[in-house]
């Protein structure tokens, strides 16, 4: 039986029942509300029927309530749910699906077929513009970019997919509207603009906590039909993810690196135990055309947008700018002025070059 968003977040707030509970009681269908008194656990069905009875007296209703001012107070703000017309269907493949997410920012972004990418908070150089080139492919191909808005690897790939034009959904252990980590606020702020989405099975306001963050990587690899993993020690949280797409049914990617390089080794150690060896994205569309649903819809939709040119490139040339005259130049701080080299860098509109930086030539398509 079919559900009402406001039914769905007052289940979700139930004491005593976890996400995986409340899901295998989900697929009995149990009619709304007795259907659903007679299979909760007592103490989910106390609460609920003091609900019901007494709204007044609930220690629920101030949640409620507050939860439904935030989703009120914009129209990019979603409560999804399984009964949503936006919620995606390889959710219900997984064993313990979230019972809501909630989203903030483009929905749009759940339409086109979608890869999670995955990687070191502490990447190589090299990984770091693998990432970024990686992103940019699949943007052009039509793919939404799925990660968790983490530092290095995951950061990089986003902001590489969304600057192409394309689509990126990320997956936060916390609120959606908690910026974390505070380094990334301005990909935050972008992942809810256009083609960009932030979900999180937590309700807004929730802090950052460790325990949340490999339960949010389940609903990484859930809502993608295969798992990138570009760089990755052998101890890394990146493993967990490849590990959950493989319980999940999906397909876990690779790419190879050096055995020297102690970033390389996770990914060495997935190849050797099955994972797809990739060294470009054809080799992951390759393998996943067999899914439905891995093409884009249009050709339309395989068409980013042009990337926003970076008014720091404005202070580039030829000839090497040092980094301090970039930031009396341009006041930005020094940190942001770096992330934005590295960008560029990534871009392949600028390098590091003997005493400072250098504006790369404008490659035109043949």
């Amino acid at each position: 039986m079919a559900l009402e968003a406001r039914e769905w977040l007052l289940l979700s707030r139930l004491p005593g029942i976890g996400a995986a509970g409340l899901a295998e009681l989900a697929n009995r269908g149990p009619a709304w509300p007795e259907g659903w008194l007679a299979v909760l656990p007592a103490p989910a069905g106390r609460a609920l029927r003091l609900w019901l009875d007494h709204p007044a007296r609930s220690p629920l209703t101030p949640r409620l309530e507050a939860d439904q001012a935030w989703l009120d107070a914009a129209a990019d703000r979603h409560l999804l749910h399984p009964d949503h017309p936006a919620w995606p269907p390889l959710l219900g493949q997984i064993a313990d699906p979230p019972p809501v997410l909630w989203a903030w920012g483009d929905l749009q972004a759940l339409v086109p077929p979608r890869l999670a990418m995955v990687g070191s908070r502490r990447p190589t150089r090299e990984g770091l513009t693998n990432a970024a080139g990686f992103a940019r492919e699949l943007a052009r191909q039509g793919w939404c970019v799925v990660s968790g808005m983490a530092l290095g690897i995951d950061g990089a790939a986003q902001r590489a997919a969304l600057e192409a034009g394309g689509c990126s959904v990320a997956v936060l252990g916390c609120g959606v509207d908690v910026v974390y980590p505070a380094r990334h606020r301005d990909l935050h702020a972008r992942l809810h603009a256009t083609g960009g989405l932030l979900v999180a099975e937590h309700p807004p306001g929730t802090a950052a906590r460790a325990a949340f963050f490999p339960r949010r990587n389940r609903i990484v690899t859930g809502l993608s039909l295969g798992v990138l993993v570009v760089e990755a020690a052998e101890q890394s949280g990146s493993l967990v993810s490849a590990r959950l797409a493989n319980e999940q049914g999906r397909e876990v990617f690779a790419l190879p690196g050096s055995i020297h390089n102690p970033q390389a080794r996770g990914c060495l150690r997935l190849i050797r135990d099955g994972a797809a060896l990739v060294r470009q994205v054809d080799d992951i569309l390759d393998e996943l055309v067999h899914w439905p649903g891995a093409r884009p819809a249009s050709a339309a939709a395989a068409t980013p947008a042009p990337a926003r040119e970076d008014p720091l490139l404005g202070w580039l040339s030829d000839t090497p700018t040092p980094v301090d005259a970039l930031v009396d130049l341009t006041g930005l701080g020094v940190t942001e002025c770096q992330r934005r080299l590295l960008e560029l860098e990534l871009a392949g509109q600028a390098c590091p070059a003997m005493g400072g930086w250098v504006r790369l030539p404008t490659r035109h398509s043949p």
